[in-house]
């Protein structure tokens, strides 16, 4: 008989660098898939030190980092079931086509009647409002995300306490991106506000004199902001609500979905192979360095070398969802009870499915290496 190759087994715990990052890229009502991936860190026992978000990532990344641990899951649960309670599950017959008609439905419906505790539709067309008001820059009026903010965050804690905040946002006259970070200012609903401020749906938010806007609109992932000021040894995952690939669409709303993905996806995969691309380079030339005789690594230029490619490790971890059949180019402001409960599984079960396969991840952590991984893509 034939020796049977071992299983491989899963590390018991993973281990974990000097510090963990938890990147959220924006996307909407895709955001539950985020809740669930933090829910499943935190069953994990992987401590989170600094999370960073963009647009809806950048709400999850508040309610996270403005809550005791103890109270991160319900604060994110509470959120969640308030900006879906208006479209609860209801029984449908099983199908891919039947399940497009009620989310495109559920989409409908929340473009007339808005988003409790988030968003409603203004009474006044921008159209008709007067040149230069806030009415006239936006269909909805975002005030009732300012209460939601409140109501679930601890803003001192936020401020003052452990965990990193960092979301991103573009001023508007000078299209200028800037990341709001509690290491350098305090951070209030205003500045969570203009990081989902995406027009023309939603109003800019003035802050200090300045009217600010979604930071999707020039970069959807966090992740350029936490790798240029890491401090030490990092673990990072990625949440991306976008996939990069998918099947060639059929249908207009497939076209609708496939423009989102590409769009927002390219602009986290370009950073992403930036990055790393960068990182391999600098450690090809501490690797050459390395290998100089003694007389040579005190010349000025060696030096200076050294220290332009002298940098902390990284290994990115890739979480990203991968949209079911059914959901078509509306899937970022379909916000049913049905749908928030499925991404919120998704997530849950990428980060389990991450667990799993994590043994080289767990090798590169403890030698120090660099490396990127997407160990929940399907086989």
């Amino acid at each position: 008989m034939a020796d049977i190759e071992p299983m491989p087994q899963r590390p018991a715990a993973l281990p974990l660098p000097d510090q963990v990052a938890l990147v959220l890229q924006g996307g909407g009502a895709l955001g539950s898939y985020q809740a669930g991936v933090y829910e499943a860190l935190a069953a994990s026992a992987i401590e989170i030190d600094w999370v960073a978000g963009i647009s809806i990532g950048a709400v999850n990344a508040a309610i996270i980092a403005g809550n005791p641990p103890e109270r991160r899951g319900e604060r994110l649960r509470a959120v969640w079931d308030g900006v879906t309670n208006s479209l609860p599950s209801v029984p449908i017959w099983p199908g891919d086509r039947m399940r497009e008609a009620v989310h495109m439905w559920s989409a409908a419906w929340v473009m007339a009647a808005g988003v409790p505790g988030f968003f409603s539709p203004r009474l006044i067309p921008p159209m008709l409002a007067p040149a230069g008001s806030m009415e006239a820059l936006s269909f909805y009026d975002s005030t009732p995300l300012v209460a939601t903010l409140d109501a679930l965050i601890d803003w001192d804690l936020l401020n003052d306490g452990p965990m990193r905040l960092s979301v991103g946002a573009v001023e508007l006259e000078s299209g200028n991106f800037h990341y709001f970070d509690t290491r350098n200012e305090r951070i209030d609903a205003r500045h969570i506000m203009a990081s989902g401020a995406l027009p023309p749906g939603l109003p800019p938010v003035e802050i200090d004199g300045k009217l600010w806007w979604d930071g999707g609109l020039v970069s959807n992932t966090p992740l350029s902001h936490v790798l240029d000021t890491q401090p030490c040894d990092l673990l990072v995952f990625q949440v991306d609500l976008f996939a990069a690939a998918n099947t060639r669409p059929r249908t207009m709303m497939d076209v609708l979905a496939r423009a989102k993905e590409i769009q927002f996806s390219s602009r986290t995969r370009q950073v992403s192979d930036q990055l790393l691309k960068l990182r391999r380079e600098r450690e090809a030339i501490r690797t050459l360095l390395d290998k100089l005789p003694a007389d040579l690594r005190d010349d000025p230029d060696v030096a200076t070398l050294a220290a332009a490619s002298r940098e902390h490790s990284v290994n990115l971890v890739q979480l990203v969802y991968r949209a079911n059949a059914w959901e078509g180019g509306s899937r970022d402001y379909e916000f049913s009870a049905r749908t928030m409960e499925e991404h919120w599984a998704a997530g849950g079960a990428a980060v389990a499915q991450t667990i799993d396969r994590s043994n080289l991840l767990a090798r590169n952590i403890m030698d120090g290496k660099t490396a990127a991984f997407d160990l929940a893509r399907p086989e």
